[in-house]
């Protein structure tokens, strides 16, 4: 039986799977909640998005995404405060960015209503699979991929946009060590990068197995032509403080506008920090190691908020970064994730209450 929610239908789970799961010991993104928002769109239109029972997806072989990577991603988070409300974290931002990213993909732009009255319903329902434990979130995938069938390389004439939820623990822990590097590239100039296209994902893979190899958690990304200039941290923007200021590669058609990135630049204005967008060279950051100034190093995303560097490798030297008692970004985290929490005052209007 369908019962409606903003406009959004819905059909309940039978039973509910949140009895077996382990809320002490979740893994980030492994279980699923018992719901998922599904929207087709056919015949040259979005068709009213529905919320059903989480299931697998039947596709025909020649669907387009498998063929021709038609596939785009947002990654958001849902959290909940010590009196049992939930909130969500500029979800707008992922909104936009989900049409940027579908627009440079040829797949349809989607409308604001179906993509935040759709969540909003989602995330009413699976209000209990939000976790309380500290630092652990409802994790939210929203995704869009060609569901149209064909061998001819053209944009898919349907396509399917679905959120999905997971309830997960911390996404990293501890400081990871980062290798430059020098050979291959993320992204390029007038490519896909500042699309959370799949396909960007799927050619990190590589490159970060042959650095794990030698011992790195992470690769360091630079650029597509000289690999003169760091530009981000494995999937995640990154950040560097020499000395005393905060800096952080700008925005073009290779690196992602994150979410977080944003957020962590408005903080530190608002804390005092001097910030500068700017590029960095290899050769200025490796200097800045020898030489002491180079105090801290940070990826910065949705699923980790921040992640510390301890260090980071190139031309097969080690260049380890000194431990600080009061770091740029343990404050910067715990200045996001108190505003993500409802623990702090939220002066930036960033909170999204789910009621």
């Amino acid at each position: 039986m369908e019962t409606m929610v903003n406009n959004i239908a819905i059909e309940k789970a039978k039973t509910s799977k949140i009895h077996e799961v382990d809320f002490d010991n979740l893994s980030f993104g492994s279980v699923y909640t018992d719901h998922m928002l599904v929207c087709d769109y056919k015949n040259g239109e979005w068709e009213a998005p529905k919320i059903v029972p989480y299931q697998p997806i039947t596709l025909d072989p020649s669907a387009k995404i498998f063929h021709y990577g038609q596939s785009i991603f947002e990654g958001m988070k849902a959290y909940k405060d010590d009196d049992g409300k939930v909130f969500l974290f500029r979800p707008l931002e992922n909104f936009k960015r989900l049409n940027k990213s579908a627009e440079r993909l040829a797949i349809p732009q989607l409308p604001e209503s179906f993509f935040m009255d759709g969540l909003h319903a989602l995330i009413q329902l699976e209000s209990d699979w939000i976790p309380t434990n500290a630092g652990s979130s409802l994790y939210i995938r929203p995704f869009i991929f060609a569901s149209g069938t064909g061998f001819h390389a053209s944009p898919a004439n349907e396509y399917k946009f679905i959120i999905a939820c997971a309830p997960s623990g911390s996404y990293f822990s501890g400081k990871v060590k980062v290798l430059i590097e020098e050979t291959y590239s993320r992204a390029a100039n007038g490519g896909v990068g500042y699309a959370k296209a799949g396909g960007n994902y799927a050619g990190q893979f590589y490159p970060t197995k042959l650095a794990a190899d030698k011992g790195y958690q992470q690769v360091i990304w630079t650029d597509d032509n000289a690999h003169e200039y760091i530009e981000e941290a494995g999937a995640m923007n990154v950040f560097v403080r020499i000395n005393d200021t905060l800096m952080t590669a700008p925005t073009n058609d290779r690196i992602l506008d994150g979410i977080t990135r944003k957020s962590i630049l408005d903080i530190a204005k608002d804390e005092g920090i001097k910030t500068e967008v700017r590029k960095i060279s290899v050769h200025e950051l490796v200097e800045a190691a020898k030489n002491g100034s180079l105090k801290e190093m940070f990826g910065a995303g949705t699923a980790a908020v921040v992640s510390p560097i301890s260090g980071f490798g190139y031309h097969g030297e080690e260049y380890e970064l000194p431990e600080l008692k009061d770091s740029y970004a343990s404050m910067l985290k715990k200045r996001i994730t108190d505003i993500q929490y409802n623990r702090a005052e939220d002066k930036f209007g960033w909170r999204y209450p789910v009621e």
